[in-house]
């Protein structure tokens, strides 16, 4: 197996390979999925290896006292040989990581071979590591991302310091330093229901770290705006999550705490503290020892002796249990503070970031992913699913016949004036049944486009051996519960977008759909368009990423309209940025993996409906949804841009395109043409059983992530 070690001699890191370890009692056996470089401690780290011997003499003065002692027994030959013995000595890098177990030894019962697992303490970059049964913990099923996970230690760290200061909720907490311990730390506070106030030497604030207000440490008024937040008083708890050689993060402390208040020191600064201040307002001062009780003594994290949960309720197990039940509540989600996921062969290419960063790229979150061991595991879940898919394939129903029979719930606008014009002229489609609660809408709906029964019982058409395809228009609220009915019904289903409008109602939905014989079609119709289809057959997305940029000048809808109520509609971000997100993962092809999403709003304008989205691609690609309300009607509604490969592709409203070239320019000009008809077509061919429905699996992964950036 292949292992990183830091050379303390010289701060260079080296993938190594060693031998895999072997399974002993109370300890399992993880491949790593998953590991976090901790550009706090690791960087400190190699940044120490790589000075010279005064410098490093300089750094530990309690070491060179160690070595003068020994030369005086020892001698100075015997004692420099040794010294710089165990310079040579390489140091295994890492301490928090996410894996599979694949072997446990006796007396582990918490845990099995195939369970998914977050690591701390042992938890080395290693494709192979063998960690103590009370410092792993099985991750939950609705941790998605499982790069979360990796991230337990830190989580622990933040979580230990937040229980030495004894946080209440309600209380306010200044975190000072808002590196990546301090963004957690402040996520897991705002989740606990304290105020946070954020210090930091330069605004490093970010849209998911919610904070009371941030302020910059150098601030001469900071500790009179501090007070100003907090009634005069000042903050209850401060939490230090800095690292700094300056004595100022202690300084600041306790400048802003309030009479009999509690300073915590989870980062790494000098500790000078003046007695005035303590004596005066009587502070506490604690220091949280890494990630809980447990850390540093051997009979807990080696032996696996556990304390008693009547004496000790968070150890540093416990705090990852923690940390895991916040991110499976969805109380927390950290996806954004990762910045970089690098392949766990290009380690070295991580420490040079943190280190020296030649490039002067901002990160935060630094991920190593180990490709072979999660293609062993990407393995074994497609196994799992292929005998899904071949149940399904066995039982599906498929309709070998020149026209499908629909079942339209709901007559609404879309329904009248778009969607079964379309389908009427493709020729493709019988129109069956029509279940609707009556109105205008269903008669409009019935005059123009005659249907075999309406009805007002939306499960006749679910009974009905003779409907191949239910299609479901009604409003964005009541799309989950006809999708999950209508699966349970064995039907195939198609609903225009979105699919729901909570993570909870996709869970069922997601649900209902592996376990039913139909399939699952969500009204993303521009991934089908023509000039969508030109830009991705010219895409390399496999060699070389892209960069997306999609505007969508919507335009405006007065807020008493249904499609702006949450409620109802889900706002416009949900029940329309789908596609275009849709639209970009169809062109780059890979997996979406991050959505990030801020708000442009303020008193005199707070409607959700003015943003900017933010897209990550596993392939290296990112993108842009810039959607908003306030453009001009003299400007297209949709345009979207790429960049790859030495191209520029300008797409127009669906009517132009136009590709800028390394030497020329080409134009493209049809009939503005979004994709529905060549959807519908697609839709047929798949109940027909022509082609296999490969769509599906992107509107999942882009509601999911877009549900989860809302939050």
């Amino acid at each position: 197996m292949k292992q990183l070690f830091l050379s303390v001699s010289d701060g260079s890191v080296n993938v190594v390979e060693t031998p895999a370890p072997t399974v002993k009692e109370n300890t399992v056996i993880m491949e790593t999925l998953y590991s976090v470089v901790s550009a706090g401690t690791e960087r400190s780290l190699t940044s120490f290896g790589g000075k010279n011997l005064i410098q490093k003499a300089m750094e530990r003065p309690d070491q060179v006292k160690k070595v003068t002692e020994k030369m005086s027994t020892d001698g100075i030959l015997t004692t420099v040989e040794a010294a710089f013995g165990r310079l040579k000595d390489p140091m295994p890098m890492g301490y928090t990581a996410v894996g599979r177990v694949v072997e446990t030894g006796r007396g582990v019962t918490e845990v099995k071979a195939g369970d998914i697992v977050a690591a701390v303490g042992q938890a080395y970059h290693s494709e192979v590591n063998r960690v103590g049964k009370n410092l792993v913990v099985k991750v939950p099923d609705e941790v998605e991302d499982l790069r979360q996970a990796a991230f337990s230690a830190l989580g622990g760290i933040a979580l230990e310091g937040i229980h030495q200061a004894e946080v209440i909720p309600g209380e306010t907490v200044a975190v000072v330093g808002l590196g990546l311990l301090g963004h957690i730390t402040a996520r897991i506070l705002d989740a606990y229901g304290c105020d946070v106030i954020g210090f930091d030497v330069a605004d490093k604030t970010l849209p998911h770290t919610r904070l009371k207000a941030f302020i910059n440490s150098t601030d001469d008024h900071g500790a009179e705006l501090a007070r100003s937040l907090t009634h005069g008083r000042g903050v209850d708890k401060v939490i230090i999550t800095a690292a700094a050689d300056s004595n100022a993060p202690i300084d600041l402390a306790e400048e802003i705490t309030r009479d009999r208040g509690t300073i915590c020191m989870i980062g790494v600064t000098r500790m000078e503290l003046d007695r005035r201040p303590f004596y005066q307002k009587e502070l506490s001062f604690k220091i949280a020892r890494s990630y809980g009780p447990g850390r540093y003594d051997s009979s807990y994290e080696e032996d696996g002796v556990d304390y008693p949960i009547g004496y000790v309720r968070f150890t540093e197990g416990r705090n990852v249990e923690e940390f895991l039940r916040l991110l499976a509540a969805k109380r927390l989600n950290i996806t954004d503070l990762i910045t970089h996921t690098l392949p766990f062969s290009n380690a070295a290419e991580a420490y040079e970031m943190i280190t020296k960063n030649p490039r002067h790229e901002t990160y935060i979150g630094v991920v190593l992913k180990y490709e072979e061991n999660e293609a062993k595991w990407d393995s074994v879940v497609k196994n799992a699913e292929a005998v899904l898919e071949g149940k399904k394939a066995a039982n599906k129903r498929t309709a070998d016949k020149r026209q499908l029979n629909l079942g339209l719930i709901g007559a609404g606008l879309f329904a009248r004036t778009t969607m079964l014009p379309v389908m009427q002229a493709s020729s493709l489609y019988h129109f069956k049944g029509l279940a609707t609660t009556g109105g205008i809408a269903s008669a409009q709906a019935n005059e123009v486009f005659p249907f075999d029964y309406t009805t007002n019982d939306y499960r006749r058409l679910l009974e009905d051996e003779d409907v191949d395809l239910i299609a479901i228009s009604t409003q964005h609220n009541s799309h989950a519960k006809f999708i999950v009915e209508a699966l349970a019904a064995g039907k195939n289903v198609y609903v225009e977008k979105p699919l729901c409008l909570t993570l909870d109602e996709l869970k069922r939905i997601e649900d209902a759909y592996k376990n039913s014989t139909g399939e699952l079609f969500c009204g993303l119709n521009r991934r089908h368009a023509p000039l969508i289809k030109e830009i991705k057959k010219e895409l390399q997305t496999d060699k070389i990423p892209a960069v997306y940029d999609y505007i969508a000048n919507a335009g405006y809808i007065p807020p008493e309209h249904w499609t702006q109520e949450e409620g109802k509609g889900g706002g416009r971000i949900i029940g329309e940025a789908v596609h275009f997100i849709d639209t970009i993962q169809s062109l780059d092809g890979s997996e979406l993996v991050e959505v990030n999403l801020s708000f442009a709003a303020n008193p005199a304008y707070p409607k959700k409906d003015n943003a900017i989205i933010t897209l990550r691609f596993a392939s290296g690609a990112v993108g842009t949804v810039l959607y908003t309300s306030m453009g001009s009607k003299k400007y297209p509604k949709e345009q979207l841009r790429v960049f790859s490969n030495g191209s520029v592709y300008v797409m127009d409203n669906y009517v132009g395109l136009v590709k800028y070239g390394s030497s020329r320019k080409k134009e493209t000009k049809l009939k503005q043409d979004k994709g529905i008809g060549d959807e519908y077509r697609y839709i047929f061919d798949v109940v027909s059983g022509k082609r296999k429905n490969q769509v599906i699996k992107d509107a999942f992964i882009g509601h999911r992530l877009l549900f989860e950036a809302m939050k």
